[in-house]
């Protein structure tokens, strides 16, 4: 990589970030496409959010990526929000539009794009959602504002709940032509009719990375049919328990290395315009 005196600085904000791949991601991208773009990890402590905000103004750095425990705590210091990213109150996407530094939420981008390169549109599709947390709030408002019919989330009734329930309350008034639901995890009658009516089911718990891989969400296989599209947010280990049996009852799957590329080639959309090589950064990183 050059770097001149010309070089934009991109970064990633949050702690810890030193097992990131996002910086040979993006470096790798950048010297594709010939851009004069630089993209570094900072390690930011909750505290210093503000601060590192500031420096993206003060070095005039084209944008950042934000992860935990940043998500939230950078929207007081933003000058304007998408309506995802307002809906849930994250932000992982820091665009410097001129000055004018702009909130996304790429995450939800991510599931939608990750399908849709599987053939799979969620416009009119009734989607059952497992979890509630930032990942099921943004896959949840995306796939609403892209025309989902239906959105039943599971959840466990734990102490979250009723922060969880005002958070769907607020993205089902952002798009109000989706019916959005929240249903106990463990209320497995009403699980099993919302899996058998919907199209598209998706787990967006812990559930099937470490140390749950043994485990899945679904413990009667024959609730997977072959109409039935099915994913998951885990990305470690690729193929999950839940994503392993789905796939052997025929139904179609989508990882959550899928997703987890799509948001990033999203937010890389937002910084150049350009289409990101998913593949080609899915083989170079994890293969």
């Amino acid at each position: 990589m050059h770097i001149s005196g010309t070089t934009t600085l991109l970064g990633l904000i949050g702690s810890p970030v030193e097992h990131s791949k996002s910086p040979a991601m993006y470096n790798h991208c950048f010297q594709t496409f010939g851009l004069d773009w630089a993209y570094l990890a900072f390690n930011i402590p909750l505290e210093k959010t503000g601060e590192a905000v500031q420096a993206i103004r003060t070095l005039h750095m084209r944008g950042a990526n934000v992860t935990m425990p940043c998500k939230s705590a950078v929207i007081p210091y933003l000058d304007k929000l998408t309506p995802a990213a307002q809906a849930i109150h994250a932000v992982n996407t820091i665009v410097n539009e001129d000055g004018v530094l702009v909130g996304h939420n790429t995450d939800g981008c991510g599931y939608t794009q990750n399908l849709r390169r599987n053939g799979v549109e969620v416009k009119g599709k009734k989607i059952v959602l497992l979890g509630g947390g930032g990942a099921a709030s943004a896959i949840t408002v995306q796939a609403a504002l892209e025309g989902a019919a239906e959105i039943a989330v599971f959840n466990l009734r734990d102490s979250f709940w009723a922060q969880i329930q005002q958070r769907m309350d607020t993205i089902a008034h952002t798009a109000p032509d989706c019916k959005i639901s929240l249903q106990d995890l463990n209320d497995r009658d009403a699980l099993k009719d919302a899996i058998a009516r919907c199209d598209i089911l998706s787990n967006a718990t812990r559930v099937g990375m470490a140390p749950y891989e043994d485990q899945s969400n679904i413990t009667d296989l024959s609730w997977y049919r072959p109409d039935l599209v099915v994913t998951d947010v885990v990305y470690a280990p690729p193929a999950t328990k839940m994503l392993r049996e789905a796939q052997a009852a025929g139904c179609k799957t989508c990882d959550g290395l899928g997703m987890l590329l799509c948001q990033g080639a999203e937010a890389f959309r937002l910084y150049s315009g350009l289409e990101m090589p998913v593949e080609e950064i899915r083989t170079l990183l994890y293969s």
